[in-house]
């Protein structure tokens, strides 16, 4: 849903500011500077000016920090009070400073930008409202304050810009792929959810934001996935955090690609990896070894190892089914999911506890630890054995393991380049020739593998770029 945050304070003041200093530039003698948006589904050029630093106000809406609103509750509420005061712009302008996985931390690619704000100046304008309201260019302002500089180049939207052209052009700006700091990924999330919440239509949707239709249902799933997650880890005041699942993107996507594979022939089988890859994801296992848990993996590799204690009993267990005749009794169906819910449940509350730092006791804090060690050290063994296994029936399917053969050769073409050079042995000619034949081959690879894989992972990603594939 839109929110219509109002005005600054200074709105009257800026009103003004921005009026005199357009007047400036369409009295002067030079050619004024401008700048094309798309403005109400068509192209606009507005004018560029120069503005103090200190009278823009940064955009409460903006899409770049709105899950780790979240890390603060305290300043959050404020900033939904009165997202102009003081208090809500300074937040504003931590978070836009922070790393999006951990605000405690500044993003390194925050200081990045403002180096290169240093060194360079600022090469784009930045894109205000006549009320000093940022809706393009509020990091660039945060990097400038920090390096104390007086004025930034923004370009002025029409006088009629509404809240909710506001977030119609900050979208269309900057959930693109280009060379600017990227949203985090829960915050696309958060802006694709948005339009969808518009009853946009989803290839719209896709076209606007560069992407393709599956890659937003994928997105949309995941983003159901991560709203189950934090209701399922709520124990007490603690509750987990979209913000706290920012660094698990790349598990999500392999996530989502063997969940609808698996669950496409057996539905059960298909929850069975979910939640043993989910309970992976929440112990942070790197997407290397989340990758070897199966829809057999609990049962085979971990049940045995894991201790009573650490097992806890499933909320909605199936009752067992006997056997007629034998005066026995099996699991029912789904038992086994349940079982497997209960694990991922106990670790998802452990880690709201543990993530809730003073807000929980001492005693709290040790024990939800201890959970999470113990566990992790469990499933540690457990994947190593499921690795191995892993492997050897992944051995018959050779693709993987010829571009591993490729990679070792390419590890040994840096060796011989470094001695070639200090001999002068390199036949440069040669060398240039075989450069432009395996330019070859990684496009046809590229082909190939973009019709077995509909949606890249960050790998075929990268060789689509590589090789100029258009997406």
């Amino acid at each position: 849903m839109l929110i219509d945050f109002g005005q600054p304070h200074e709105a009257a003041g800026n009103r003004e500011l921005v009026a005199h200093r357009l007047k400036e530039l369409r009295n002067g003698n030079g050619v004024p500077e401008t700048l094309t948006v798309e403005w109400r589904g068509k192209p606009a050029h507005i004018e560029v000016i120069d503005m103090p630093v200190e009278v823009l106000r940064y955009n409460p809406g903006t899409h770049r920090i709105r899950a780790q609103r979240a890390y603060d509750p305290a300043r959050d509420r404020s900033l939904t009070e009165d997202p102009w005061s003081p208090v809500s712009q300074d937040y504003l302008h931590h978070l836009l400073k922070a790393l999006p996985a951990d605000p405690s931390r500044t993003d390194k690619a925050f200081e990045d930008l403002t180096e290169s704000l240093r060194e360079y100046q600022q090469n784009e304008p930045g894109l205000i409202t006549h009320e000093g309201i940022l809706v393009n260019g509020n990091t660039r302002r945060a990097a400038l304050k920090e390096l104390g500089r007086t004025s930034m180049r923004v370009g002025i939207l029409p006088e009629s810009c509404e809240w909710s052209d506001i977030h119609a052009v900050e979208l269309s700006l900057q959930l693109r792929p280009d060379t600017r700091r990227d949203y985090s990924y829960i915050n696309h999330l958060l802006a694709l959810e948005e339009q969808v919440a518009l009853g946009k239509p989803l290839p719209e949707i896709a076209r606007n934001f560069h992407t393709t239709t599956p890659a937003c249902d994928r997105d949309l799933w995941i983003l159901a996935q991560l709203r189950d997650l934090i209701s399922r880890s709520a124990t007490g005041s603690a509750s987990l955090r979209l913000m706290d699942f920012e660094e698990a993107k790349e598990r999500f996507f392999e996530l989502y690609r063997a969940y609808n594979t698996e669950s496409a022939r057996n539905r059960e089988r298909g929850d069975l990896l979910k939640e043993g890859r989910l309970a992976a994801i929440v112990l942070e296992f790197a997407k290397t070894d989340v990758r070897f848990i199966q829809p057999d993996f609990q049962e085979r590799f971990l049940d045995q190892r894991l201790p009573a204690d650490l097992r806890p009993a499933p909320t909605h267990a199936a009752p067992a089914v006997a056997i007629p005749g034998l005066g026995r009794t099996i699991q029912a169906a789904g038992a086994s999911v349940a079982a497997a819910k209960a694990l991922t449940d106990s670790l998802l509350q452990a880690k709201a506890v543990k993530a809730a730092g003073a807000a929980a006791t001492t005693e709290e804090q040790t024990a939800a630890a201890e959970v999470l060690e113990r566990t992790r050290d469990v499933f540690n063994e457990a994947l190593e054995f499921a690795g191995k296994d892993f492997r050897l029936r992944k051995k018959r399917l050779a693709a993987p393991d010829r571009v591993a053969d490729a990679c070792k050769d390419l590890e040994q073409c840096v060796t011989d380049l470094v001695l070639a050079r200090g001999n002068g042995s390199l036949d440069e000619g040669a060398f240039d020739d075989a450069l432009l034949q395996l330019r070859t081959i990684m496009g046809r690879v590229a082909v190939e593998a973009g019709k077995s894989m509909p949606l890249p992972g960050e790998g075929l990603t990268w060789l689509n770029a590589a090789v100029g594939k258009q997406q």
